[in-house]
């Protein structure tokens, strides 16, 4: 087959499938008819010799040979997208067009709400399109090309990413009110490491850091799916865990059920920063758009390496759950 008889557009089918497993939801996605995508997939399928998806009744499969294609294409049609946005960069519009952004599962609800009117105005041309997940699944989504930009917790294996800490935020004990932590001193994290810590389930970044603060052990404590959960099994008394601080909202606790302290000024914390591809030829755009979360990061964050002040009735807040 020649070079020429491919299509980019069927490469945009051919990924749209196996990204949506469903033919229909493919051609919506791409806004053409159904039969129109059908017939395309299967040109491209007899001009490479290949069968690329299982079809049934009830779902699409790839098959070995597909997945290696569709690896291979969308890299393919990243790579085609950057030929357009270096024409646009050298033109001088700035960051502009579609941008993929993801975010870690324990981040993106929390954080998007908060600079979302912010980024619209600074970036006007920009259409953000948001997602998020765990760390492995974004990264490999930033690789990939399904993801343009990524908001991740540190650390993270960089190779060829471009990293740029953004600032760190803090984490919080939450407890049942009536628990022995939840007056006194601040508690010190080293203490945490008891049978009552809550975590999440494995492979969250967030789980792997609270064990680290809490010098616990990988299987210590009881598991949840999402941060939500966890708060909910504070109010109902299983047990206490850590929560970002933006996760922890201000104002009490309606049920009068949960409490939430913050530790000392060198309590334990996790930085956060944006990541994007070293060849992604955006590099100016997206170290302003990395700019502007700094700038704007949310009070309940801090600076880089800045301490945090804890005063006269500041320690504990009540969060609602």
């Amino acid at each position: 087959m020649n070079v020429s008889g491919l299509s980019l557009r069927d490469l945009e089918y051919v990924v749209a499938v196996a990204e949506e497993g469903h033919f229909g939801r493919a051609a919506e996605r791409c806004a053409v008819s159904q039969p129109t995508l059908s017939v395309q997939v299967r040109k491209l399928e007899e001009a490479l010799g290949l069968i690329l998806f299982e079809r049934s009744n009830r779902r699409v499969l790839l098959t070995p040979s597909g997945q290696g294609v569709v690896r291979q294409a969308r890299a393919v049609l990243a790579e085609a997208r950057a030929l357009l946005l270096l024409a646009r960069e050298g033109a001088g519009r700035g960051l502009q067009g579609r941008l993929v952004l993801a975010a870690i599962q324990t981040l993106g609800p929390y954080l998007f709400p908060q600079v979302l009117r912010g980024l619209r105005q600074a970036f006007p041309d920009l259409s953000l399109s948001l997602s998020e997940g765990r760390t492995a699944e974004i990264l490999d989504g930033l690789r990939e090309g399904r993801a343009d930009a990524a908001l991740i917790s540190l650390p993270i294996p960089d190779a060829g990413l471009t990293v740029v800490p953004l600032f760190d935020e803090p984490f919080l004990l939450a407890c049942p009110v009536e628990h022995a932590f939840a007056g006194g001193e601040p508690p010190r994290p080293g203490d945490l490491a008891g049978p009552d810590l809550l975590l999440l389930d494995e492979g969250n970044c967030l789980r792997d850091q609270a064990v680290a603060a809490c010098g616990a052990g990988p299987a210590s404590g009881r598991h949840a799916t999402s941060l939500e959960t966890l708060r909910s099994m504070v109010a109902a008394g299983a047990g206490y865990t850590l929560l970002p601080a933006l996760a922890a909202p201000p104002g009490p606790d309606p049920a009068g059920l949960t409490i939430c302290r913050r530790f000392g000024p060198d309590g334990p914390r996790r930085t956060i920063a944006l990541a994007w591809r070293a060849s992604d030829p955006r590099a100016e755009g997206l170290t302003e758009l990395a700019g502007f979360f700094r700038q704007h990061a949310p009070h309940a964050t801090l600076p880089l390496g800045q301490p945090a002040e804890i005063g006269p009735g500041r320690d504990t807040a009540a969060i609602s759950v």
